[in-house]
Parts: C-alpha cells; sequence; structure tokens
C-alpha cells in the first residue's frame, strides 16, 4: 500500500511540475507573471480539465502546497525585517490601515449583499484588501518605472501591508474556530499574538546573531540551509503549540533572520528551495479553478473585479493624500495597487482548510486575481493621463487646500520630532511594553518550572522557609534590570542637560515624574504576582514596597548596569546587518571600524587593481579581505582586481568609512538590470565585431545591450586604463556586466 502511495506522489509531483515548466516558459515568453502560468497548468492539472492525465491523489499536492505556504511567508520574513517596517514611517501604515480597512469594509458588505455568511464575508473582504507584491514589483520593472518618485512609497505600503496580512490570518483563524466576531475574542487573539510575537522576536534577536557569529567560519551554505530551514519550521511548531498557524511562525523567524549579517546568503540559499515549493502552491492554487463555478458567477467576479481596481485606487490615493502626499504621487500610488495576489491566496487557502469558506469563493478569488493582474500595468500606465484631467478639472480651491495640507502636513511630523518630551515618552512606553511582556514571560516560567524544583532541592539543606527565600530571591535579582528599566526613563546626555538647564521650579520634570509613578505601580504588581500563592497578599504587596525602594536606593548602578549590558547586546544583534556593513560596533583600536562593503556596479574602482585605486592613500583605508563568490581571500595582493558583487572588509574610522562607502557602494543600474539576469562574464573580440575600431566614448552598450563594460585586457594580463579614447582592436578580452539575454547579441 505504501509502496502504491508513493508511486502516486512521484506522478503527481512528476505531472504538475512538468506542466508548470511549460506553463512558466510560454508565459516568460509572452512577458507575464509566472504565478499565473503556474495557475494555468494547476487548472490543467485538474480533474476539470479532461483532456489530459488528471492529479491522481489531490491530498498530495495540499501536503507539498502547505509546506510552499510556510517558505514563501519565511521568505516574505527574510525581505520583511522589523527595521524595514520603522524605516517605512507613519505614512505607509496610515495609508496601508485606510486601503485595508476601506476594502475589508466594501469586501464585507458585497458579500453580505450576495447572500454569504458572516464569516465569508469577512474572509472576502480580507482577501480583497491585500495587493501582490509580486506583480506590483513585476509590473514596475517591465514598465522601466523602478526609479520614480512614487515608487518607495508603495513598496513601504506593501512592507506594511505584509504585516496587516499575517495579523489579519490570526484574528481570521480566531473567528473561524470560534464561529463569533465578538469584540471581546478578537481582542484577546490580538493581544494574544502581540504577547508571543514580542517573545519570540527578543529571545531570537539575542540568541540567533549569537550563534550564527560564533560559528559563521564553520558553516557551510549546505550548513546554513539546513539551520535556517531548521528554524523556520522549529518557530512554526512554536507557534501552533501556541495557538497560531504555522504560516505565522515562519513569517517570525524570517523576520528576526532578516536582521542579521547572514541575511542575504540566506536569502541565495533558500531561492531554489522557495521557488520549487512555492511552484506547488500556485500550482495548488490553479487546480481549485472550476469552470462551472467561473460561468456560474461571471457576474460576481466582474463585479469584485471593479470593486478591487476602483477600491484600491480611491483608497490607496485617498491614504496617500491624507498623510501629506502631493496628489500626482498619491494618484500614481494608488493607480499601481490595482490587484489582488499571493495572501488573498494564503487567507483562502486558510478559510478553505478551517472549513469556514464556501467552496465556490476559492475560483472566484483566483479568477479576480487573474484578470487584475493582467489589467495592472494599464492602470500603472494610466495614472499620469488621469491625474492630468483631475488637476485641469479640480476646482482652484480644493488644489489649493490640498496642495496647502500636504506642506503642513510635512511640516507638522518635523515639528513633532523636534518635540523632546515626545520622544522621550515614546521611547519609555516601547521600553515599557517589551519589558513587560518579557518580564510576565519570565515570571510565568519561573513559578512555573524553576522555582518549586529550586526550592524543592534548597529544602535537602535549610528549612523550608530560607528555601523558599532564597529562591524568591534568586528570581528578584534576575528581574531587577527589567524591573529597573520599566521604572526609570532612559534619558540620552542632550535631554538630561537639556532638563537640567530647563529644571524651573520643578515644571519641567513633572512627566518623568509620572513615568517613574506608572512604572513603580506596574512594578509592584508584576512582583505581587510572583509571590502570590507562595506568600500572603499582604506580605507579598509589603515586599515589593521594600523591593522597589532597595532597588532605587541601593541596587540602581548594578541594576543599571546589566541593563545597559543587556541593551548594547540587544539592539547590536538587531541591527548587525548594518553594523557589519558600517563597521559599527566593531571597533579594533580607538577609532578604527572593520566594515564590509559590496562593490556596486557602477563604483568607480570596478575593474582596477588595489594597488591603482590607492584606496589607502585617497581615503586612509586598508582593505585587509575580499569575498568573491563565496571564496575567501585574507589580506589580498596589490594585484588583486575589484569587481562588482565583491565583498571588502575595509579598516578605517567611522568617518573616513562614511566617505568610502557610497562610492563602493555606488549602484546607479535599474534593479531590472540587477536581478539573477545580470551576468558578470569577459570575450575575446573577433575580427568582425562591431566594437573593433571604435572609441569606448562612441559605443553605447548601456542604452543598446544593457551592459557595462569594468575591463579591458590586451596581450598577457595587461589591462588598459578605462578612458574614453580608448579604440578596441580584435583579440581584446573585454569584462563585462549587464543583461543575460542581450549580452550574447552583443558577443
Amino acid at each position: 500500500m505504501d509502496e502504491i502511495q508513493i508511486q502516486t506522489l512521484i506522478n503527481d509531483l512528476a505531472l504538475i511540475l512538468t506542466l508548470g515548466a511549460i506553463a512558466t516558459i510560454i508565459f516568460k515568453l509572452l512577458k507575464q507573471p509566472v504565478v499565473l502560468g503556474y495557475i494555468v497548468a494547476g487548472f490543467i492539472a485538474s480533474p476539470h480539465f479532461a483532456f489530459l492525465p488528471s492529479v491522481g491523489n489531490e491530498a498530495n499536492i495540499e501536503f507539498w502546497a502547505q509546506i510552499g505556504i510556510i517558505v514563501l511567508l519565511f521568505s516574505l520574513g527574510l525581505e520583511f525585517s522589523f527595521k524595514k517596517l520603522i524605516n517605512a514611517g507613519g505614512t505607509a501604515i496610515a495609508t496601508a490601515l485606510i486601503i485595508v480597512l476601506g476594502m475589508m469594509g466594501t469586501g464585507f458588505v458585497i458579500g453580505k449583499s450576495m447572500g454569504f455568511t458572516t464569516v465569508n464575508s469577512i474572509f472576502m473582504g480580507a482577501m480583497l484588501s491585500m495587493s501582490s507584491t509580486t506583480i506590483i514589483l513585476k509590473a514596475l520593472t517591465d514598465l522601466n518605472m523602478r526609479h520614480r518618485k512614487f515608487v518607495p512609497g508603495v513598496f513601504a505600503v506593501l512592507i506594511v501591508e505584509d504585516l496587516f496580512a499575517v495579523v489579519m490570518m490570526v484574528i481570521l483563524s480566531s473567528i473561524a474556530i470560534n464561529k463569533t466576531v465578538a469584540g471581546g475574542e478578537m481582542l484577546k487573539s490580538i493581544l494574544q499574538l502581540s504577547f508571543f510575537l514580542i517573545i519570540w522576536f527578543v529571545v531570537g534577536v539575542f540568541l540567533i546573531p549569537t550563534i550564527f557569529n560564533k560559528f559563521r567560519r564553520v558553516i557551510s551554505d549546505e550548513m546554513m540551509l539546513i539551520i535556517a530551514m531548521g528554524l523556520c519550521f522549529l518557530m512554526a511548531i512554536f507557534s501552533v503549540e501556541s495557538g497560531f498557524s504555522m504560516a505565522l511562525g515562519a513569517f517570525v523567524m524570517g523576520s528576526i533572520l532578516a536582521g542579521t549579517s547572514e541575511a542575504e546568503r540566506i536569502e541565495n540559499i533558500l531561492n531554489p528551495v522557495k521557488n520549487l515549493f512555492g511552484a506547488v502552491f500556485f500550482i495548488s492554487v490553479g487546480m481549485m479553478v472550476n469552470p462551472d463555478i467561473i460561468v456560474e458567477h461571471a457576474g460576481t467576479i466582474t463585479l469584485l473585479s471593479v470593486v478591487v481596481i476602483v477600491g484600491m485606487i480611491v483608497f490607496g490615493t485617498t491614504g496617500m493624500l491624507a498623510t501629506g502626499q502631493p496628489l500626482k504621487i498619491a494618484m500614481e500610488s494608488g493607480f499601481s495597487l490595482t490587484q489582488i495576489g499571493e495572501f488573498s491566496f494564503i487567507i483562502a487557502t486558510l478559510g478553505t482548510t478551517l472549513g469556514v469558506l464556501d467552496k465556490s469563493v476559492y475560483p472566484i478569488i483566483v479568477t479576480v486575481s487573474v484578470i487584475t493582474t493582467f489589467t495592472t500595468p494599464f492602470f500603472i500606465k494610466s495614472a499620469i493621463p488621469c491625474y492630468k484631467f483631475v488637476e485641469k478639472h479640480l476646482p482652484q480651491r480644493l488644489s489649493v487646500l490640498l496642495e496647502g495640507y500636504s506642506k503642513t502636513a510635512s511640516s507638522n511630523v518635523k515639528l513633532s520630532q523636534r518635540n523632546m518630551w515626545v520622544s522621550i515618552v515614546k521611547r519609555h512606553v516601547t521600553r515599557l511594553v517589551l519589558f513587560s511582556v518579557v518580564i510576565i514571560a519570565a515570571i510565568f516560567v519561573l513559578r512555573t518550572y524553576i522555582i518549586p524544583p529550586v526550592s524543592k532541592m534548597l529544602q535537602q539543606l535549610m528549612s523550608h522557609g530560607l528555601a523558599l527565600f532564597l529562591s524568591m530571591a534568586g528570581a528578584l535579582l534576575l528581574l531587577s534590570p527589567f524591573f529597573y528599566a520599566i521604572i526609570t526613563p532612559k534619558l540620552n546626555r542632550k535631554e538630561r542637560k537639556t532638563l537640567q538647564q530647563k529644571n524651573i521650579n520643578g515644571l519641567v520634570v513633572m512627566p518623568r515624574v509620572v513615568m517613574v509613578v506608572v512604572g513603580g505601580m506596574l512594578t509592584m504588581g508584576f512582583i505581587t504576582s510572583l509571590l502570590y500563592g507562595f506568600y500572603s497578599s499582604i506580605t507579598s504587596v509589603i515586599v515589593a514596597i521594600v523591593y522597589i525602594f532597595a532597588l532605587l536606593l541601593i541596587f540602581a548602578p548594578m541594576a543599571r548596569k546589566q541593563l545597559d549590558t543587556l541593551e548594547k547586546r540587544f539592539m547590536s544583534n538587531v541591527n548587525e546587518r548594518e553594523n557589519r556593513r558600517t563597521g559599527k560596533e566593531n571597533n579594533l583600536v580607538s577609532d578604527m571600524h572593520l566594515a564590509y562593503m559590496t562593490v556596486g556596479y557602477d563604483c568607480p574602482f570596478v575593474g582596477e587593481r588595489l594597488k591603482n585605486a590607492d584606496l589607502r592613500r585617497k581615503y586612509g583605508v586598508n582593505v585587509i579581505a575580499i569575498l568573491r563568490n563565496s571564496v575567501r581571500y585574507p589580506v589580498p595582493t596589490g594585484d588583486m582586481r575589484i569587481f562588482p558583487g565583491d565583498q571588502l572588509g575595509v579598516i578605517g574610522t567611522d568617518e573616513q568609512i562614511q566617505t568610502l562607502l557610497p562610492l563602493l557602494e555606488a549602484n546607479n543600474m535599474t534593479t531590472a538590470e540587477t536581478t539573477s539576469e545580470v551576468q558578470f562574464t569577459h570575450f575575446e573580440l573577433s575580427k568582425t565585431s562591431p566594437l573593433v575600431g571604435k572609441r569606448l566614448g562612441d559605443t553605447s552598450l548601456r542604452e543598446d545591450y544593457k551592459s557595462m563594460i569594468v575591463a579591458v585586457e590586451r596581450g598577457d594580463d595587461e589591462f588598459l586604463s578605462l578612458t574614453p579614447d580608448i579604440e578596441f582592436a580584435a583579440g581584446d578580452n573585454i569584462w563585462v556586466v549587464g543583461d543575460k539575454t542581450l549580452m550574447k547579441k552583443l558577443k
């Protein structure tokens, strides 16, 4: 029986992957997203398409598809990182919130008007609210619009939407399981999610970068793949045990790893795995497409497609305008978001798996996604003509009002950033939340797993009362840095000096006193909850009061020192990726840092020998290592050349490194040219080459072939200086970087 199942599994995989390969080649030639090719392949492999053999056991494909969801969300997490969310800013968060709430409300109303149940209508709204990062990226790249001013804002919105989608999955799971949309249950789910996200993030940031740094030299690519996937599935298991989905755990682990210096390496190693399982997932989506249901619900599909396009334009534009963006950028952004994609499929899969989503909804949503994907490039291109039309017919008073609001919103943001107390309060509230969650988790672990066995062990040496006292004293000592953190607001040197100068009749320090009182009350509650059950409530309160005064008056220096060490370690791990690039937190002696920079395609030193680049004389830095194609060259000689993609280990002062960094990482080639289709190669010029006899300055390689010459070799290892006056000759060996397809024509 097992042999038959294995044979069926292999047959099914062979069928869907072969069809997937053929379909993606066709869609690539048609310049359409390969995701659509996978969906078409899935439809062809399903029982709904009678002209070819069908999948024998759909449960097998469903198993691989679930793994595909986990790997896809893990990959999204690697690209996400909490630092990107912070950098996205309030504009992206507010815009994404307006889009998601607006589209969810619209989808819910449409679902109810069509006779769907409340739960189905909620899922409908969720599926209509998620724009596709993959499709937008592909469309903007194909249209050569990645450099446009509105694009960074759109990507920031998509980053925030990814996080909202993960949170939404948790809330929808809670609704589906409890069969209710009661506010109390939803609030409980959100609070529970927040608690576990913070715990996972804090623990992950403390442990994982430390392990990577300790064993970096012995971790090969094979080992890194095993470690990354092991961590992904381990977090997925923890997520399920905590009452959440596997996909959430995978996303969280990816976002934790995104902050490490190994993030790019993990992304590169994981790409084949992601592509394989992602393909199986999208093929499984296509298998759910039923032509009979599509024909039956043609009106619904048309309506939902119009709702997605119009709704995204309206809410996206409104969100950007509300956050102070000019009308032109707001409309370009809104017109770029006019589709739904992978997260809609994942939410639909979640609803189907939980048994709360009507089976007819799945093919409807897939069809809407296909339609809006095809129309996306058209609406992106129509943004400017529509803007010109609106600008021409917009009442003068309203136009002035919008322009004035845009400038006012921008100035208000800058004004709020200058407000010192706002900055202090925000920082303290963030610390209050983070450390409170850590304390709650620590108290649970201490009361459940540590204090009882430790106390029992000590009772063999002393009385029960003394053993319990020592156990509790040890627990309080362990938590002292965290209690100190939530009681005392953290001020930097400049803020402390400003407060001392303005401290007139004590009014300036009043907000600080309030923060200390609030932190002290929270600490009292935490200590009481730790002691309660082991001691009476009155005793617990008295101990809490005595402990707080002792902490502030006697043990403050020790607690502050421990807290500073923990925070420094945490922030170093959070910013490890950036610190490794700039050399911060990697001091060697005095102000000398070791930084690792990646050479860009437009670096002025590309193709030159190290001795000719003369980085030591010009910039005061020393190159101590070169990492090229996973091969490390320690202490390179002056004859080694600098090529795009090289990672240079550079020693210098902070000022020297900051001066060199933008030059070394210069990369003005478009993203479309620096994807996996970019190739770095060399070839010899034949006598019939059109370049022979031409000057470098007269060529138009960048425009015609999307390529750039980085070095010219003539004779035995003789490299010519790259000047516009170089005249190419037959037999020259030229080193070129550029578009892989167009370079074949150049050869």
